[in-house]
């Protein structure tokens, strides 16, 4: 089984809501990104911790996060994403579809996004679950029903904040377990090293949003 498949199934999925976690154990550590692995009581994936520091406010990142029709620029092996509905400019609906190597059937969602801050801390969390019913079952794709996961930004002080991002994906389909966990924790570091990149174009500078205080 091809490593960019198994990687690209568990780990391109982007903000889904999240679950708490106790017994992280870290994989590796690279580039300053640190990947934590941790067993989900009841399923065969496990669940995947990233962290990671930032140079940014929290509204860059919450820009960057909640813009989904460019996440195609910068997420791993994301073959396209669109935006469904704009609820708020705090909420919003996208649908996303998940490019595999052939053989393998290509993967597709539809998540929920949902961006809250802390008065006080203000620690911001972008949650996401993916949810069922909003796009047609596409013919040749299979469709992820499970997946959840948590955005959480930090801010550190002088433009910089720590992010965590939590995730647990049950993939569908024919695909081994073990093999999924084994490669797990290989996507998160180029879909980080993206948001760095990205982070850097003009659109997200000094960006300023009416629902993040920076």
């Amino acid at each position: 089984m091809n490593k960019i498949l198994i990687t690209a199934i568990i780990l391109v999925l982007k903000l889904v809501p999240a679950f708490a976690q106790d017994d992280w154990i870290l994989k590796s550590e690279k580039d300053g990104i640190k990947i934590y692995t941790s067993a989900v009581p009841d399923s065969k994936f496990k669940a995947i911790k990233v962290e990671c520091d930032f140079n940014a406010t929290p509204g860059e990142m919450v820009a960057l996060l909640m813009d989904v029709n460019a996440s195609a620029d910068w997420m791993y092996h994301v073959k396209s994403c669109k935006l469904i509905k704009q609820v708020s400019p705090s909420e919003l609906y996208y649908y996303s579809e998940v490019n595999l190597p052939w053989p393998a059937a290509n993967r597709d969602f539809v998540a929920h996004l949902t961006v809250t801050q802390n008065p006080d801390t203000k620690v911001v969390t972008i949650d996401g679950p993916s949810v069922n019913g909003i796009v047609p079952v596409k013919k040749g794709i299979v469709r992820v029903r499970d997946s959840k996961g948590k955005w959480i930004i930090t801010p550190l002080g002088a433009d910089q904040v720590s992010v965590e991002y939590t995730i647990h994906v049950d993939p569908g389909g024919a695909l081994p377990s073990w093999l999924v966990n084994t490669f797990a924790t290989e996507g998160p570091v180029q879909i980080f090293k993206g948001m760095k990149q990205q982070l850097q174009k003009p659109h997200y500078k000094n960006m300023e949003l009416a629902f993040v205080a920076n």
